[in-house]
């Protein structure tokens, strides 16, 4: 009896884990077609594959502790008492996690590449460069006088920036 108990949830594991491959591959798949359809760096296009992984995983775990008889109100204990950790200390991260919800809101909707020149109207300090790098945290400019400029993602989603050449990185030489 304890044993026909335990072969369903097994069962059901792994059927639960089968779907979450499928699941998992289906979407990098579909994120990496959209990456490349728009031009994105590889480098982007696993991060996102990763942030897309983690959060799946979450998911699987909260699923298989309801496949294993735990109780709705134990894991809302639980999460809320990681929630008012987690609250606490994402407050005192907060730009790192703007930085990162930036550079996935960058991923599907940034209208400039890699190679582009832009120039960020900033009141303060005016930018125009070349984008070397889109990543997680931050844009890697390359000034004309080939200083490296790294701009952070947040910013740049909150500033008016003007498209000045596609693909200038080829006429500007290589800086790396």
């Amino acid at each position: 009896m304890v044993s026909e108990i335990y072969k369903t949830q097994l069962i059901n594991s792994v059927i639960i884990i089968i779907i979450f491959i499928i699941i998992r591959a289906l979407a990098r798949l579909a994120i990496r077609k959209i990456g490349h359809k728009r031009g994105v760096n590889d480098a982007r296009i696993g991060l996102i594959c990763r942030y897309l992984t983690v959060v799946l995983f979450f998911i699987l775990i909260l699923v298989e502790a309801f496949v294993f008889g735990v109780e709705f109100r134990d894991i809302s204990l639980v999460f809320s008492s990681v929630f008012a950790v987690i609250g606490i200390a994402l407050f005192a991260i907060w730009s790192i996690l703007s930085n990162i919800t930036s550079g996935i809101i960058m991923f599907f909707s940034f209208p400039y590449k890699v190679g582009d020149k832009i120039q960020i109207h900033d009141k303060d300090y005016p930018i125009e460069a070349i984008i070397e790098d889109i990543r997680a945290f931050q844009l890697h400019l390359r000034l004309d006088d080939g200083n490296l400029v790294t701009y952070p993602n947040n910013l740049i989603l909150q500033k008016a920036v003007t498209l000045i050449q596609k693909d200038a990185i080829e006429d500007f030489g290589d800086f790396h």
